[in-house]
């Protein structure tokens, strides 16, 4: 196999009739995912050639997922960007990106066209009809090496960095997770992260690769979550793999207290570090069960590279390790001074194997920083992903995940992981959500929090769990952390209130 079409059209060939993704306000069965896929990349071979970038603008539903899937029947492969992407960032995007088209549509044709793209509507494309010999020359011409998408992030200088994903990362990741959890036609996914981000890759092409079906929840079920737990019920949905932030609005509202989801059997979560007191709440709530997992990794390893089942009781001050690598993935940790890290060393992780991104498009410098030859090995090329997080190996061989290096700070002489330290607040009564700066003008780690409970309390609850050196030295209390579109917490945001 070497194309992710084929998925699609080997589900669509075994049961047509399933629904393939569904959404609040409509849904496709997979054989006419595939044909309206197909349709899509008709009417786009005759905008751009082969090979060629394509900006899918448009907002998750049922349509997008058919629009990404049209880019690749042309040969092409996508980007996509939510319609409320402010415009100074998709003008950033598109100086890198230099698409060859836009797919949008209706509302949202106008603003795509002032970016001076060539854009082809969704209603004009899915009425195209299916050209099967340019289709067939495409797919004849095409490797799995061939990109399959394309997905920014926020680059430190401020310019996006776009992460080239092929479809052979995508075929050997998703062979992974459907082999790993087991599923199969009767999975149904709850949707929670945008399409823009990396871990819609595990619910997009598990799917397809499951014969599933994928369920895209509304973005309001998480800020107005009361009716959640209806939701998932109304769409059987048994697996779900969500923001830690996500699951924390559930957990701190005790939703599951007069209603758990009747359905759900699979747990599964990554983006940011999950507090255990949350994590707790969710197991206790729905019983044994129920399987969780944390997943860890970044966009560059195609959605992850280390993976933990949550296998036995953890305390509220522990941290869910990121547990060991994937198979068919390695990850090693290096020392500061280039050893492999031992046992209770801290080390920076590195990733190789067909997970790997290809690089960041058109971006040569910042892909030679971070796409290096194995430092372990000079005997022949071999391209691993330098990640800049910081694990330790506990005593029972597990990674935990301790950071990111340029988040590593220097205090009163001593290297503090802020990390750690949001570990240890996470756990105290009435924290809902919290998350560490260091202000280097003022040489201060002030922590930011949600909670119930006070500065004082809080306090004397962290005087007995971390060190003097460690004690943040501002305190700062929000009604709400502020969340980005992934549903994660907005460091910038909150460095900006500082």
């Amino acid at each position: 196999m070497k194309n992710i079409l084929e998925l699609l059209e080997r589900a669509a060939a075994r049961t047509p009739d399933k629904y393939a993704v569904r959404d609040a306000d409509g849904d496709v069965a997979y054989a006419l995912l595939a044909e309206r896929a197909a349709r899509i990349g008709s009417r786009l071979g005759g905008v751009c050639g082969s090979g060629k970038p394509v900006a899918v603008l448009m907002n998750k539903s049922v349509r997008t997922v058919e629009a990404m899937l049209g880019v690749v029947y042309a040969g092409c492969f996508y980007v996509v960007i939510c319609g409320d992407t402010p415009a100074e960032r998709v003008r950033k995007i598109f100086s890198t990106l230099q698409p060859a088209a836009v797919l949008t549509d209706d509302a949202l044709a106008d603003e795509a066209r002032a970016f001076g793209v060539p854009v082809v509507t969704y209603g004009e494309a899915v009425a195209a009809p299916v050209d099967h010999p340019f289709l067939d020359g495409v797919r004849s011409r095409q490797t799995e090496n061939d990109p399959l998408y394309v997905l920014y992030t926020s680059g430190s200088t401020g310019t996006p960095k776009g992460a080239v994903l092929t479809h052979r990362n995508v075929l050997a990741y998703s062979a992974w997770a459907v082999r790993t959890f087991g599923f199969d036609e009767s999975t149904v996914f709850g949707n929670q992260t945008p399409l823009t981000f990396s871990m819609s890759v595990t619910d997009v092409y598990s799917t397809l690769r499951a014969g599933a079906t994928l369920v895209l929840i509304p973005k309001t079920y998480f800020t107005f979550p009361i009716r959640l737990t209806e939701f998932l019920d109304r769409y059987g949905v048994n697996t779900v793999y969500w923001v830690p932030s996500a699951l924390c609005v559930a957990a701190n509202l005790r939703l599951f207290d007069d209603a758990k989801p009747r359905f759900l059997r699979t747990v599964l979560f990554a983006g940011e570090v999950m507090p255990v007191k949350q994590l707790n709440y969710w197991r206790e709530s729905l019983g044994d069960g129920v399987r969780f997992a944390n997943l860890f990794g970044p966009t560059e390893t195609t959605d992850i590279c280390t993976w933990y089942e949550v296998d036995r009781p953890l305390a509220g001050d522990e941290t869910v390790p990121i547990g060991r690598p994937c198979d068919n993935c390695d990850a090693f940790a290096l020392t500061e001074d280039g050893r492999r890290a031992g046992p209770g060393e801290i080390g920076e992780l590195y990733v190789r194997g067909p997970f790997v991104a290809a690089g960041y498009y058109n971006d040569p410098e910042k892909t030679a920083a971070a796409f290096v030859q194995n430092p372990l090995q000079r005997a022949y090329p071999e391209t691993v992903y330098r990640t800049g997080d910081l694990v330790r190996e506990n005593e029972r061989g597990e990674w935990l995940y301790l950071g990111r290096r340029d988040n590593q700070i220097k205090h009163m002489g001593y290297r503090i992981e802020l990390g750690e330290i949001e570990a240890a607040a996470s756990a105290a009564d009435g924290v809902q959500e919290c998350c560490c700066l260091y202000e280097a003008a003022a040489d201060r780690i002030a922590l930011v929090y949600a909670a119930c409970s006070g500065e004082a309390e809080l306090r004397a609850f962290l005087a007995d769990r971390l060190t003097d050196y460690m004690m943040p030295g501002r305190f700062l209390k929000l009604p709400a952390l502020p969340h980005n579109q992934n549903g994660k917490i907005d460091r910038k945001a909150l460095a900006e209130l500082l």
